[in-house]
């Protein structure tokens, strides 16, 4: 009866999830390409703004279950939820969305519950009333449920947005990350150092990011921001970590020039892009897989930086690719690989790494390489994927 019953569950599973085993052949290998924290260390340290990102960096997701004790005047029964996309139909519609859109959609499933909410509590009058109420009391329940831990969730996101100045602190994140204006960053950074509500590892944040995008500038101020925080009253554990983080990820380690693009491509790239500025300022940066991707798509990815491991050179345009990150991945590298699977035909993408980053990681460790270096996989990023057999992967390992 056990084995017939496990049989049963396995084909269940197997039927609900049948993309991850269909084990037809393609015409090309897939692809695995092997990458280094190391090599972009400053995606890592932004704040997002997509659901899941936020609820992961703010909150923490820990195998979809989201510990929410800690709020104040939190009910008994929502102390701890799960956010699951499987089972959960406002959250795998939102999962990717922004904050501002998320709002609204808030507001739309309140809206939504309310209109239904009457209509299945009023005038149980007759057997048949009660019968329809019966009925439709499941789905209620489960409107009810959704209803009261999305609200929740956005609640508390927007309180600690509101109680530690992420919106100005993200600005400047973003600013640090994508522009190249040491006089303005400067200014700023020092600016929101003596800001008394910006919190500890949010000002180790933007020192580390300053540090990393101005590692060898003449005008360097970065002692005079350390200094800073140590007036702030930052442990000497994270003091640490900014030294730390730029011998981790620095120009000297870096396989790529993550900040100062050199090559002609990539130049004019960012001349367009600033011209055509964009839309919303918390979300300028663009991840370095994205531009990897994009490249090893295209074929042009350069093998002095990309060695190819295969039975012979890299001809065709890979079907399948599989990424997996040494160091652990990033919400917004999940975002960046959502996109692309939706917008470049033909190609399918899988993101794993050893873990997958937010702040509160951080703060238990002390180097970034310990930050970077957990074994702990991440049911949420790390994807098993079946279709790629490592006896015929083709591989492209990062020098």
């Amino acid at each position: 009866i056990y084995l017939q019953s496990a049989f049963i569950s396995h084909c269940q599973i197997i039927t609900k999830e049948y993309e991850l085993f269909d084990f037809r052949k393609t015409e090309v290998p897939p692809l695995l390409l092997i990458l280094d924290r190391s090599d972009d260390a400053i995606t890592p340290l932004l704040n997002q703004w997509t659901y899941q990102a936020m609820v992961h960096e703010l909150l923490g997701l820990n195998n979809n279950r989201i510990d929410l004790s800690r709020v104040p005047g939190i009910s008994k029964d929502l102390k701890e939820v799960v956010l699951s996309a499987e089972n959960d139909e406002f959250y795998a519609n939102n999962l990717y969305l922004n904050f501002g859109e998320i709002g609204t959609n808030i507001k739309n499933l309140m809206e939504d519950f309310q209109k239904k909410k009457p209509k299945e509590q009023q005038k149980l009058e007759s057997i048949s009333d009660m019968k329809a109420f019966v009925d439709n009391y499941p789905q209620f329940k489960k409107m009810s449920g959704t209803v009261s831990k999305h609200v929740t969730v956005v609640g508390e996101l927007s309180r600690l947005v509101s109680e530690r100045q992420l919106m100005e602190v993200s600005e400047l994140e973003q600013e640090l990350a994508c522009q190249n204006d040491h006089s303005s960053a400067s200014q700023n950074v020092r600016r929101l150092l003596q800001n008394p509500r910006v919190s500890e590892m949010d000002a180790v944040r933007l020192v580390m990011l300053y540090a990393l995008r101005y590692e060898r500038h003449s005008s360097s101020i970065l002692p005079g921001l350390m200094e800073e925080l140590n007036r702030k009253g930052v442990s000497e554990k994270h003091c640490r970590m900014v030294t730390s983080m730029v011998e981790y990820g620095g120009k000297r380690v870096r396989g790529s020039d993550l900040v100062n693009p050199q090559d002609a491509v990539a130049i004019t790239k960012q001349f367009f892009k600033g011209l055509k500025g964009v839309e919303n300022v918390y979300t300028q940066h663009a991840p370095l897989l994205q531009e990897t991707l994009d490249q090893l798509i295209k074929g042009r990815l350069k093998d002095s930086h990309f060695p190819y491991l295969g039975p012979s050179s890299l001809r065709d345009r890979p079907q399948d690719i599989i990424v997996f990150v040494i160091g652990g991945a990033t919400y917004e590298e999940a975002l960046a690989i959502y996109n692309l699977n939706r917008t470049v035909p033909g190609v399918r993408i899988v993101l794993g790494g050893t873990t997958i980053h937010n702040t509160k990681r951080s703060e238990s460790s002390t180097t970034p390489r310990d930050l970077f270096a957990s074994v702990k996989l991440h049911p949420d990023i790390a994807i098993r994927h079946p279709l790629f057999d490592t006896r015929s992967t083709h591989m492209i390992k990062m020098a």
